[in-house]
């Protein structure tokens, strides 16, 4: 959700900035741990004797032992390592943790917390997940917690929870109820309706973009009109043309970072919001194209 900056009335958006390096996240919330989620810090980079390192490790108030790791790149399974490291917890003895506590935050502290060693807890943070992140959340019954983190001009900094309970997928065709019975908005557009035009290529194509699109974040909303198919968060982000042999995406009205020179601006005279466009011919040229979506998908956030 966009954040907006007030200034005598006049609302101005907050872009989304990257951090300048993947460990200054992890820095960043260490060093704020009961600011930001009310957690008492232990470690950080704690080695494991299964050879690897949790990257924070932490106690809440009931005492239950809380692991937390981060996800730094899209491709990141950070959901399985953080299991990982919860099966290695759970095979070591309550004392080794009691031990730590006392370490870090003295007796006094640690004894009137106590350690709930039955109940520990697992965060994940990252800018984004995918749609497998959230099944995989859903179907293990344990504390799995995903949070989400934006970075903003002039140093804004927030961490919102994701609901996996209310998440609700992409969308679903509009309806309207009445006191007797639901109807639909007339002619329903359809995903596999617009891929009719393409051939079984354009469509294979077509497939793998819409897949890295869903994946860029759990929150994407995916709705079929009657000439394209939107991707958006707040607003639209890309808007997918499927033709015979070639798929066109309109993205919004920024300057990008484009090596190659694909993006084009429509004219004028359109007089479309979205007024850049790029084409996608191969799957070789997959990963380019997403990449510039991405940018687009950046300014929406």
């Amino acid at each position: 959700m966009p954040i907006f900056r007030n200034s005598a009335g006049k609302l101005t958006k907050l872009n989304a900035q990257a951090l300048d390096k993947e460990k200054n996240l992890q820095l960043l919330v260490e060093g704020n741990l009961r600011e930001v989620l009310d957690l008492q810090f232990l470690a950080t980079e704690y080695v494991t004797t299964f050879g690897g390192r949790i990257d924070t490790l932490a106690v809440d108030n009931t005492g239950a032992p809380v692991i937390i790791e981060y996800k730094r790149s899209r491709n990141d399974n950070v959901i399985n390592q953080a299991l990982s490291y919860l099966k290695w917890l759970r095979t070591q003895k309550q004392g080794f943790f009691e031990k730590l506590m006392i370490d870090k935050l003295g007796a006094e502290v640690a004894g009137g917390i106590g350690v709930d060693w039955s109940n520990p807890r697992v965060i994940c943070i990252a800018e984004s997940y995918s749609k497998f992140d959230i099944d995989t959340v859903e179907v293990v019954p344990l504390r799995i917690e995903l949070l989400r983190f934006r970075y903003y001009d002039d140093g804004i900094f927030s961490l919102e929870p994701v609901s996996v309970a209310e998440y609700a997928g992409f969308a679903v065709e509009a309806t309207i109820k009445s006191d007797r019975e639901t109807l639909p908005l007339g002619p329903v557009s359809t995903v596999e309706g617009l891929l009719s035009k393409g051939t079984s290529t354009t469509r294979g194509l077509f497939e793998q973009l819409r897949e890295r699109l869903r994946a860029l974040d759990e929150a994407v909303v995916e709705k079929a009109t009657s000439l394209y198919v939107a991707y958006k968060l707040s607003n639209n982000f890309a808007e997918v043309y499927v033709a015979k042999s070639h798929i066109k995406i309109h993205l919004r009205p920024i300057d990008y970072e484009d090596p190659r020179g694909a993006v084009e601006k429509i004219p004028e005279g359109y007089n479309w919001t979205m007024n850049r466009r790029i084409y996608l011919k191969a799957a070789e040229d997959l990963d380019y194209v997403v990449g510039i979506i991405e940018q687009s998908f950046q300014d929406v956030l």
